[in-house]
């Protein structure tokens, strides 16, 4: 179930990735190097889940989404300004620190991982909305694919849900990332708080209502 989530995943991913590139700009000097660390620790993160129970990270996921909800709800001015906070080497490390840590965590278990990158490129690295989306986008790219590889490679995709669901990814990548780029910060904002919410219901539901 994981490697064909991942493969649909990646479909969406890659889709809004290639269009944020297009006509956001982007420190690729930083994202770049964040993404190869991503990569190889999601892929890390896609080994040691055959090895432990993801499931217990559940709680943690739903306590930090909340966190995040409540957060961003709070702060109106929270990713209105592209203002970042670092120098270009600063900013480099950080953002391999970040693609450690992310990569593994969405190579392990991965739900909220777009989520938590949009909240740390802004609350860190003093990003807008759009672009901390955009750099997310591309640093997801990554994980997603260490992840595919190996899942692949171990043979535990169902291509016959993963392709679909990848398609319709897709589409929804496409109309979501055009619709952020035309809105700008505001719509990216409230679609974001929305994206949460319903995540926090889902993960709510299973950790309580069950």
């Amino acid at each position: 179930m994981f490697g064909t989530n991942k493969l649909s995943s990646i479909c969406g991913t890659g889709m809004a990735a290639a269009q944020y590139s297009r006509r956001v700009q982007m420190n690729w000097q930083s994202i770049l190097p964040a993404g190869l660390a991503a990569f190889v620790f999601s892929f890390l993160g896609a080994r040691t889940v055959s090895l432990l129970n993801a499931q217990v990270l559940k709680p943690i996921v739903l306590f930090l989404l909340v966190a995040v909800a409540i957060h961003i709800y709070w702060r109106k001015d929270f990713g209105n300004l592209h203002a970042p906070q670092f120098t270009a080497h600063r900013e480099r490390q950080f953002g391999i620190l970040v693609g450690v840590v992310i990569g593994f965590y969405d190579g392990f278990f991965g739900p909220g991982t777009g989520s938590f990158l949009i909240f740390i490129f802004i609350g860190l690295f003093g990003f807008d909305f759009l672009t901390a989306s955009a750099s997310a986008k591309v640093i997801n790219f990554a994980t997603n694919l260490s992840a595919v590889i190996y899942f692949a490679a171990t043979h535990r995709i169902f291509y016959q849900f993963a392709v679909p669901m990848g398609l319709c990814n897709m589409l929804g990548a496409w109309t979501g990332s055009r619709l952020a780029i035309l809105k700008g910060n505001a719509f990216v904002r409230v679609f974001f708080l929305v994206v949460v919410a319903v995540m926090i219901l889902r993960y709510g539901w299973e950790v309580f209502g069950r």
